[in-house]
């Protein structure tokens, strides 16, 4: 055995939280794309089988009020809440990533008021977000402007009425200074929307404390919440009230019942809500999230640093040098929780991967991407993956 997996099989012996991966469905597999979707908590079959056969097959109806399907969305949001850095009572789940954006981006403008005509977006964003965010554009009226993050400080001005930014780059793993970005936000009052998808669960955001205005995220990646599992709306306290919501329908309404024709919206984040719930992947998730119970944020984050340091440095002894090449930021403070290698030919050489047992992914052109989850991927996955890489570009 090699010095390297000598060091990992130590590493993983003194692992705070090595007892947490037994949470989980693994096999051999070293699955390293937790950034797309994350592995199987293990009780959460079982927790479907309970909704699906008894509060739907027998309860039925009464379900809604006696297995709690109705506050589902704000209950869920608020087990959330404390892996973003929230208090209670600002987040409510459901609806897709793309439909919260939609509803942050149209409601930040709003917010705004008369006289700022112009929303600032991530240029390096995932394609929906900027999708989204032109349509929102021509919707409000306003002007557009792609920038990346660094450029945004210089270009606020008094026409800025909305900033739309990804916590951490989907292509490279970059992590963007969520802190410093929204105090410059704030200061032009303008408003800020934060894209938490490939931060949630894997490092510590602190929407509160840095006072984030607006933020959206996904539940499947870190948080492993199922495939299409519902996605979640933060509304920071002091703008629940102003808060108005493009997408205005029967669940946030202040009387959901009452089936009146004008619209009157329901108090709090509960103004996110649109339609009828997702309940069963939206229990699905609630179950999944059981997983976090006892795990500190701060810890996971300190794993998957150490992690990420250790797969680099494997990947620098076995990999060979002129083939790969890290685009991942090395300083802490600029890194998410994924390592982005850029290989020439990244399609093929991820494909041999994977059927070699390593899962990672692949983004066009020419990127290899390798998420570390650290609630369940150890230092022997990560001195795994980096030796069997080397022995794959080395044929």
């Amino acid at each position: 055995m090699s010095e390297r997996a000598l060091r990992a099989q130590k590493l993983d012996a003194e692992d705070e939280l090595a007892g947490v991966r037994d949470r989980f469905v693994l096999d051999e597999v070293v699955y390293l794309d937790g950034n797309s979707l994350g592995a199987l908590p293990a009780h959460v079959p079982g927790r479907v089988e309970d909704v699906v056969r008894r509060q739907w097959g027998e309860l039925r109806i009464r379900s809604w009020d006696e297995s709690g399907w109705w506050t589902a969305p704000e209950r869920i949001g608020d087990r959330i809440a404390p892996l973003v850095g929230a208090a209670a009572g600002q987040i409510v789940v459901g609806d897709s990533t793309s439909v919260n954006v939609f509803k942050a981006l149209v409601g930040a403008v709003r917010l705004t008021g008369e006289g700022r005509d112009e929303i600032l977006v991530d240029a390096t964003t995932f394609p929906t977000d900027g999708y989204i965010a032109e349509s929102a554009a021509r919707l409000t009226g306003c002007t557009l402007r792609p920038l990346a993050p660094a450029e945004v400080p210089a270009a606020l001005g008094a026409r800025t009425a909305a900033v739309l930014l990804n916590h951490v780059d989907y292509r490279t793993g970059r992590l963007h200074d969520l802190p410093s970005l929204t105090a410059a936000v704030r200061a032009a009052g303008a408003v800020s929307v934060w894209d938490l998808c490939h931060s949630a669960g894997a490092l510590p955001v602190g929407l509160d404390e840095h006072g984030v205005d607006l933020a959206v995220g996904c539940t499947y990646k870190y948080l492993n919440g199922g495939p299409g599992s519902p996605a979640y709306l933060y509304v920071r306290r002091e703008l629940q009230d102003g808060f108005d919501s493009p997408l205005p329908g029967w669940n946030s309404h202040a009387e959901p019942f009452g089936m009146r024709s004008g619209y009157e919206a329901a108090p709090g984040a509960l103004r996110g809500r649109v339609g009828t719930p997702d309940i069963l992947s939206m229990l699905a998730l609630e179950a999944a999230l059981e997983v976090w119970d006892g795990v500190p944020v701060t810890a996971v984050r300190a794993k998957s640093l150490a992690l990420t340091d250790f797969f680099l440095e494997c990947v620098e002894a076995y990999a060979p040098a002129d083939r790969v090449r890290c685009v991942t930021p090395v300083a802490h403070e600029e890194r998410g929780s994924q390592i982005a290698l850029r290989c020439a030919d990244a399609g093929d050489v991820m494909k041999r991967l994977i059927e070699r047992g390593v899962v990672g992914d692949f983004r066009h052109p020419d990127v290899l991407r390798f998420g570390f989850t650290p609630l369940y991927v150890g230092f022997a996955d990560a001195e795994r993956a980096a030796r069997v890489l080397g022995e794959v570009l080395g044929s």
